[in-house]
Formats: C-alpha cells, structure tokens, sequence
C-alpha cells in the first residue's frame, strides 16, 4: 500500500518534529472539511452551461447560461468557504458561530444558477424554478446546514477573546512572511522546514484560543519571537541566495529548531496548566460535599462498580450482610419478627 513520504523535515502534520519529539496536532487552521471537493465537481458538472453557450442563437440564450454557471461557481466558492468556516469551528474546542451563514447563500446561489441556465425564452418560468428549488434542497442535503450557535462560550470573557483574535490576526501575518521570505532561497527543503514550524506556532494559536486568560503568557511568542523570526528569515533569505552560504543555513536551521522547541514546550505546559485547573475545581468540589456529609461510606460499592467476578449468589446475599451491619435488616430477621408478631 502507498504511504505518504514523511522524515525530519517533513510538514505534514502528524509527523514527528524536527528533534524527534511526539506526533504534532493538526491545528484548527488547517482543518479540512470532507466534503470540500464536492464543491470542485459540482462546479464542473455545471462546465456544459459555459462551454455551450456561444453555440446558442439568441443573446438571451447565451446570456442565461453564462449567467447561469456564474451563479454556480460563485455559489459553490461561498459553499467551499463555509465548509472551511464549518471544519474550523468543529476542530475547536471554544468557537462562534459563522457570522454569515456562506453554505446557506451558496445553496441559494447554485440554485439560481440551475434556474437562470435552464430558463427558455417563451417557455414557462414555472419548470426552471422548480429545477433551481430542487437544486437549492439538493445542496442543503449535500453539504448541510451552517453551524447556528456558538461553542464553549460559556464564561468565555468576549473582550478577552476578541484581543486573542487580533494578536493571533498579527501572528499570522509574521508567519506569512516567514513564509514568503523563505520562498526567495529558491530551497524546497527550506520551505518545508519552515511549514513545519508554522504547524508548531498554530498548534499554540490554537491553545490561546481555546483559553484566552493564557494570552499573558504567550504574548511574547506571539508577537516579538515571531517578529524576530520574520526578520532573521528576510536577512537569511536575502543573504543565502545570493552566497549559499550552508554555515548560515545551519545557523537557521538550529534557530528554527529552537523556536519549534520552545513554543511545543509552551503549549504543553498550558494544557497542563488546564489539566491542573481540573483538578483543583474537583478536588474542592469533594471537598464541599464531603463538609456536606455527602460522603459514600467506604464498604458501599457504587452502582456499576460491582467487582467483575461477582455472582448470583453474592447479590442474594447483599440484603444478608446489610442487615449484619445494620443498614437493612435481612430476610431472617424479617421472617422471625412477622413469625413473633403473628405468635402474640
């Protein structure tokens, strides 16, 4: 079976990092919708439409199919973007919803299009929209509908959340032009290595986002380091194509690896940090129920607990030893106080 290729300077995600450190998460940025080629065959199942209007008679004609697969494309384009917006928002643990509902319009769009281009001059309008409704259920039934409400944003400060979107903005900025500086060495090994770095830095834009009180301890990561990282690559860049130089290759190489290192390191230590918040939260909720007197006496096994050997038998004799221990009397001990009462 074919495997993709993948080694030390490979960018797929998933892959292990440049200094044998564990599998890297695919970040949220980068998640792809399953359905997102459909889009791409949808638009050139519509291709007859363009193709055969010049063959046409009247203007109106080619003026409809024309129109007609316009409707398309650009309805299958907002579909491709909502299908983005879509797989994004699932990867993410805290998210809004859309703020424009891209598949919705796009369903509507392509069924215009289905409409226009099989509209007939003289003929009735009734059959193209008919054909456009079907087109428009048929999309919906396709791809889905938007996603309607927000996720996680349950005691999520907005404010906070809209600073994390604007630094992350910049971020994203300084890693295009790492990315685009890099282009200029003319190196594809280079290229690669760098979009492996970026998959490292959007592995932590992803936690930020996810918590954004953790924006006080990645801002310097997100804004200087990777500002000076943008300068150091336009310098290298500038200096490597013209000398190629591999003394100042390496020196690159290891500061990326250095900056890979230390942001993978970040982003651990909040998940950790999120981890031990867990904690705390259940550690004082025991607490509070246990100055409750909610306490679980420790001889009472819990429902779905029971030990996996147990039998029958052993449940028949649960109502015994509750009564030896004075939670619930047995079925002797009923018998013999019923046989007393009936004796008087």
């Amino acid at each position: 079976m074919a495997q993709r290729f993948g080694g030390k300077y490979s960018p797929i995600p998933g892959m292990r990092g440049a200094d044998g450190s564990d599998p890297l998460p695919v970040p949220a940025s980068q998640a792809r919708h399953r359905f997102e080629s459909r889009t791409k065959w949808v638009t050139i199942m519509a291709s007859p439409l363009l193709m055969t209007a010049f063959f046409q008679g009247a203007p109106i004609e080619v003026a409809t199919q024309i129109g007609g697969f316009g409707l398309i494309a650009a309805g299958m384009i907002l579909t491709r973007e909502g299908l983005q917006a879509e797989a994004a928002y699932d990867a993410r643990r805290v998210a809004r919803r859309p703020a424009v509902p891209r598949k919705l319009f796009g369903g509507i769009m392509a069924g215009l299009g289905i409409a226009v281009g099989a509209f007939e001059p003289g003929a009735a309008a009734a059959g193209a929209g008919i054909l456009g409704f079907t087109g428009a259920v048929l999309h919906w039934l396709s791809f889905g509908p938007d996603p309607t409400k927000d996720k996680g944003m349950e005691g999520v400060d907005t404010f906070q959340q809209d600073r994390v979107a604007r630094v992350i903005t910049d971020a994203e900025g300084y890693l295009a032009g790492i990315t685009d500086a890099i282009r200029r060495t003319g190196d594809r090994q280079l290229e690669a290595r760098v979009n492996l770095f970026s998959v490292t830095a959007r592995t932590l834009f992803d936690q930020v986002e996810q918590d954004p009180v953790s924006l006080s301890s990645a801002r310097r990561y997100l804004g200087v380091y990777l500002m000076g990282a943008r300068d150091a690559t336009v310098k290298f860049a500038d200096l490597y194509a013209q000398t190629r130089d591999r003394r100042a290759r390496d020196d690159y190489e290891a500061l990326l690896t250095d900056l890979e290192r230390n942001f993978r390191a970040l982003a651990d230590r909040l998940r950790q940090g999120d981890r031990t918040n867990m904690d705390i939260e259940i550690s004082v909720l025991r607490d509070r129920l246990a100055r409750e007197g909610v306490r679980l006496p420790a001889e009472q096994p819990l429902i779905g607990r029971q030990p996996a050997t147990q039998t029958m038998d052993d449940l028949l004799r649960m109502p015994e030893r509750a009564g030896a221990d004075g939670n619930m009397p047995d079925a002797a001990t009923t018998t013999r106080a019923a046989d007393q009462k009936g004796g008087r």
